[in-house]
């Protein structure tokens, strides 16, 4: 029995996980537009956290062949989810967790505030070691390379910010699951450079459409074709856009289990016991029903049979470490979250820091105007959304956060 509903479609089939959850009409609208545009193969797959996004529907699978839509990719390119299973457990934790945040604020660069004259607070000052080797071993000649054909790609902070967290919605947690087991869990992407790479390749496409005049539902829905120009350019600033972002997490990943490791009276612990690193917002080559697409999840996580992924909920709900379980109509994909039921603004005009506090009771964090748009009012309800992809994914395990780490 199949468990997604059909949406009307002026274009493709929309098939969507969305029973129990609410869909807003303009993301539905989006939908629709995207079905429409000519590039798209077989079906559009909507995960339940689906919401109107800037560019494509969040929490959409967009298949196309022998073309990409950049704007479908969106500008956080590889933005995506890490998590790692410690041998610590709840009752090694301190009472007081307020200094393991600050150790953890401490270590991995955080938030995005530049003073005047000065450098960006989010962004390293001297480039750790660790983050030079990384980005000499596998990024920079391929980074030299694009510069080299876009040079505007050269005025990023992108060194600088390999192995830092951002802002907005990207977070650090350190987590309980369902036996008190300790793990720590981010969530960030490509930071600067892969918005630039996004804002240049977008500019190109929609002047490709100028230039064959392509008439679309929507100019974000330009797209770069197989043979054109920048199709093959932009699929390699992608690809390397997303191996920052895996390298991103990776960094941050390795300096969070340091900081934690200088909390006092700890006991020695490892953090390797489980390790998942997923993206949930990029492109890549698939085979799905005998054909061979280029696959843009936009807020999805690959859920193919036995892939290990990460769901999370908002600052004060559970998340949840998967299984997919390969189901073909999704294009073998889930859900990247719990996804907002309104916008920053909405949410910062609705709720208040007395609010956010109640609403983030039993978690150190936080709890200022600057997170309030973070609510968790401010998502979907994450039971509803994990019970409307139950034929996408099995939990494995679920984490409820006890520190949380945004910028």
């Amino acid at each position: 029995m199949k468990q997604y509903l059909e949406i009307d479609s002026p274009g493709v089939p929309i098939k969507a996980w969305a029973q129990g959850v609410h869909l807003d009409d303009n993301a539905v609208e989006q939908l629709r537009n995207t079905a429409m545009s000519p590039v798209i193969h077989g079906h559009l797959a909507v995960m339940p956290d689906c919401h109107w996004g800037m560019g494509a529907t969040i929490g959409s699978v967009i298949p196309t062949r022998q073309a990409v839509i950049p704007a479908a990719v969106g500008v956080d390119i590889g933005c995506g989810m890490a998590a790692v299973k410690t041998t610590l457990v709840a009752s090694d934790l301190p009472d007081n967790l307020r200094g393991m945040r600050k150790m953890i604020e401490q270590g991995v660069p955080h938030g995005m505030k530049r003073g005047r004259g000065k450098r960006d607070v989010g962004s390293w000052g001297e480039i750790p070691k660790r983050v030079g080797n990384l980005w000499t071993a596998h990024l920079q000649a391929r980074f030299e390379e694009l510069c080299a054909a876009h040079p505007v790609l050269l005025k990023t902070n992108n060194l600088n910010q390999l192995g830092t967290l951002g802002s907005g919605n990207h977070f650090i947690e350190v987590c309980l699951d369902e036996d008190d087991n300790v793990w720590f869990m981010l969530h960030s992407g490509s930071r600067g450079v892969g918005n630039r790479i996004a804002t240049v390749f977008i500019e190109k496409a929609k002047k490709d459409m100028e230039r064959l005049q392509v008439q679309l539902p929507d100019e974000n829905l330009a797209y770069l074709s197989e043979g054109t120009e920048h199709y093959n350019d932009y699929l390699e600033a992608v690809e390397w856009a997303q191996d920052f972002a895996r390298l991103n997490r990776q960094v941050m990943m390795e300096n969070v289990i340091t900081a934690v490791d200088k909390v006092r009276g700890l006991p020695a612990f490892r953090a390797d016991l489980v390790a998942v690193n997923c993206h949930h917002n990029y492109v890549t080559r698939e085979m799905h029903f005998g054909e061979d697409l280029l696959i843009t999840r936009k807020g999805a996580v690959r859920a193919g049979h036995g892939d290990m992924g990460i769901i999370p909920g908002s600052m004060g709900a559970k998340s949840f470490i998967v299984r997919g379980l390969g189901n073909a109509d999704s294009f073998c994909s889930c859900s990247h979250g719990a996804g907002r039921v309104m916008s920053r603004t909405q949410a910062k005009r609705v709720y208040s820091i007395d609010d956010q506090v109640a609403a983030t009771a039993g978690v150190e964090c936080r709890k200022d105007k600057g997170v309030i748009d973070e609510i968790p009012m401010a998502y979907k309800d994450i039971d509803a959304v994990m019970a409307a992809q139950s034929d996408l994914v099995e939990v494995v395990h679920t984490l409820k956060q006890v520190v949380c780490v945004k910028g």
